[in-house]
């Protein structure tokens, strides 16, 4: 199987052909009940009569011959290292991709470390900005969060932002997480310390579609993108520009017929969120609960109702009153008034209020700046 992995290596890291045309080579020879190894020893004919490579692409196969016995030597490397090198013929590989995928772009090998069972769990993406607001990584918590409940696995690209807090909060509440690495899987030498208790354990596993050495880069990293939107059944958009990552992986799923999930924003907000909503996408509030939401109806305040100023200073009121008296965050003003507004729109409310004091921190607390000022120096702050 070794000696086979490194043809396997050599197909899939083969430069210019594209990955439907490999993946169509790879179903051929199923049908036929041929190896990988058969296939690079045809004759040059057979590559073009039997598989429809064009001169281009045949003359490519072959000379990727001279490459076969470095992979041979890099599988022995890997496999001694500990990783996993997956096939997708392999009955380890991901059965998310190939659905999600499909032929035209499911990489032909994955590599792997870590457990691979949890690519056979139900699994859930929380995507976004790498400069995402404090309302946004709060909306990742509580989807994490609510995730790792239900033993769902939450897959995470580890860019700053939206991605590292996924996979913080999946960690922090003992769910599992998926880390699909934007570079080649022996580059990952500080992660695999960091994370090594979890990997040990079985809740972390490290994936990687490039080739194993690949450093970082802006181009890898686009192209983990959609492995990420690959690997879920379910994908959640914590915030997204009109352009970039999260963005084009979207409205790509969208396009597939892919349900996504999309945190409906505050009106204060400066993003894409209710594009997204408006192509398709479906709204969902902090807590990732489908909002009934009607095309001609945007949200234009906190409050839908007739009485909205009214019912907006009522809140206000009973928030400032409760900050004169200590400090507390969006989740703990809600519970403590039960207030029928959920934690961002209580965030959004605050956060312009000229009496009140913003205390940074994950998450953001508040106080009144009468009580803020007359503790200043409590350890609190």
């Amino acid at each position: 199987m070794d000696n086979e992995l490194a043809y396997w290596l050599t197909l899939a890291h083969l430069p210019s052909l594209r990955i439907k045309k490999k993946n169509e080579i790879i179903v051929r020879l199923f049908e036929e009940g041929k190896t990988i190894i058969d296939f690079f020893h045809l004759a040059s004919a057979e590559w073009h009569n039997k598989y429809g490579l064009n001169e281009r692409e045949t003359k490519l196969v072959k000379e990727s011959l001279d490459e076969l016995s470095s992979y041979a030597f890099l599988v022995e490397d890997l496999l001694n290292q500990g990783y996993k090198i997956l096939p997708i013929t392999s009955p380890d590989y991901s059965p998310q991709i190939k659905k999600n995928m499909g032929k035209d772009y499911a990489p032909p090998v994955i590599y792997a470390k870590g457990n691979l069972k949890i690519m056979k769990e139900h699994s859930i993406a929380i995507v976004g900005s790498r400069k995402a607001n404090d309302v946004s990584l709060e909306f990742t918590d509580n989807i994490a969060k609510k995730a790792s409940k239900e033993y769902k696995v939450v897959v995470s690209g580890f860019a700053k932002g939206v991605d590292k807090q996924a996979l913080d909060s999946a960690l922090h509440y003992r769910g599992q997480s998926i880390i699909v690495l934007p570079q080649g899987i022996t580059t990952f030498k500080s992660g695999y310390k960091k994370y090594y208790k979890q990997i040990i354990d079985g809740d972390v596993m490290v994936l990687s579609i490039f080739h194993p050495n690949a450093p970082w880069s802006v181009q890898l990293a686009m192209g983990r993108n959609p492995v990420i939107y690959g690997l879920a059944e379910e994908i959640y958009v914590a915030e997204s520009s009109e352009t970039g990552g999260t963005w084009s992986g979207v409205m790509d799923g969208l396009r597939k017929g892919r349900k996504i999930f999309v945190r409906n924003p505050e009106i204060s907000e400066k993003n894409a969120n209710k594009l997204l909503i408006s192509k398709g996408a479906v709204p969902v509030d902090m807590d990732g609960n489908v909002l009934v939401y009607k095309e001609k109806e945007v949200q234009e305040n906190l409050f839908a109702e007739p009485d909205a100023e009214m019912r907006k200073n009522t809140a206000q009121k009973e928030i400032i009153s409760l900050l004169k008296r200590g400090i507390y965050d969006s989740k703990q003003i809600k519970q403590i008034l039960k207030m029928d507004i959920n934690a961002g729109q209580i965030t959004a409310l605050l956060k312009n209020n000229d009496e009140i004091k913003v205390i940074a921190g994950k998450p953001l607390k508040f106080t009144h700046k009468t009580y803020y000022a007359a503790h200043r120096q409590n350890t609190l702050f």
